[in-house]
């Protein structure tokens, strides 16, 4: 799969990595990153811990240096690019002031943007304001999350960059950030985010990049990504013992587990399998054959790398 955009992408380049490099002592954050990001783009970020996205997003964002290559913000230097006022971060890593009310925090970072929103527009947007006159010092995880995308949509910036923006947020306050997030794509922003929640990079992406040791190892749609596993799911019911040794044996089989009477498999030949099935002298009922969701296409394509390069 390449590392261009969708062809729905147009325009002229958000942001780009040139053949970057980036190591922490013998481990290799980012290797070799090569990729190019378009106006009005919703990008999700995937890979195990370790695969190097923190260190990615901290280059685009002018926190880390890279030892080669040349990350570029809208033809600037990622630091050049923030100062102008086109990036907002929502990142894990750092505090936030405590001995402030939300609204004061808020009413700051919309007083530094160059091209900010009101303030009690940001505060709705992020769903705070019921709680804008607490101490920062006095809210729940889920609360601090929201206040930190506050502060990355407190102005019109061009590019948003989030790093597991949903993590600690209820299931209400998740769709309503999300639904934001699509406005922002709408008016032509660019959205980059990092996480762990597959199910969020299938619904809302619609591109998907994912790193592994560093290395960009595939870009695409959710649908091409899971077409890229070239793996399904097959899942039937069985009666009476189940051989497992027998099941374990059929062709084309990548994964297999019981759950009572019922079985679940992945196949790199879904016909050819289901065949070996009935040639076993079973029955199988409920039979389902569908494709990878983007989780198992997600450990299927980084599980087959891992054995390639092991």
């Amino acid at each position: 799969m390449t590392t261009t955009a969708p062809p729905t992408a147009t325009g002229t380049a958000v942001a780009s990595f040139e053949n970057v490099n980036k190591s922490y002592g013998d481990v290799h954050a980012v290797a070799g990153l090569t990729l190019t990001l378009h106006p009005g783009e919703t990008v999700a970020l995937l890979g195990p811990n370790g695969a190097g996205k923190s260190s990615a997003l901290d280059l685009l964002l002018g926190l880390r240096n890279p030892d080669s290559g040349t990350v570029s913000v809208f033809g600037m230097s990622p630091k050049e690019a923030i100062s102008a006022g086109r990036v907002g971060a929502m990142l894990q890593s750092g505090g936030l002031m405590e001995e402030v009310t939300v609204r004061e925090l808020v009413n700051l970072a919309c007083a530094l943007h160059r091209k900010p929103f009101p303030v009690s527009e940001v505060l709705a947007r992020a769903g705070i304001t019921q709680i804008a006159d607490r101490k920062v010092n006095k809210l729940s995880g889920g609360q601090e999350q929201r206040v930190r995308f506050a502060l990355a949509t407190a102005g019109a910036n061009d590019l948003i960059v989030l790093d597991e923006p949903t993590t600690g947020m209820d299931v209400t306050a998740r769709q309503a950030f999300w639904a934001t997030m699509r406005e922002q794509a709408r008016h032509g922003r660019t959205v980059l985010f990092a996480t762990h929640y597959l199910e969020e990079a299938d619904a809302i992406a619609d591109r998907v990049l994912v790193l592994y040791k560093g290395r960009l190892l595939a870009d695409g749609t959710a649908a091409e990504i899971k077409a890229r596993a070239g793996a399904r799911r097959i899942s039937f019911d069985l009666d009476g013992p189940i051989d497992e040794t027998a099941l374990r044996a059929l062709p084309s089989l990548g994964a297999l587990s019981v759950s009572g009477t019922t079985v679940r498999m992945q196949s790199h030949d879904a016909d050819a399998t289901v065949h070996g099935v009935y040639g076993l002298g079973l029955y199988p009922r409920n039979l389902e054959v569908a494709g990878l969701g983007l989780e198992q296409a997600f450990v299927a394509i980084t599980e087959a790398e891992e054995a390639r390069t092991a």
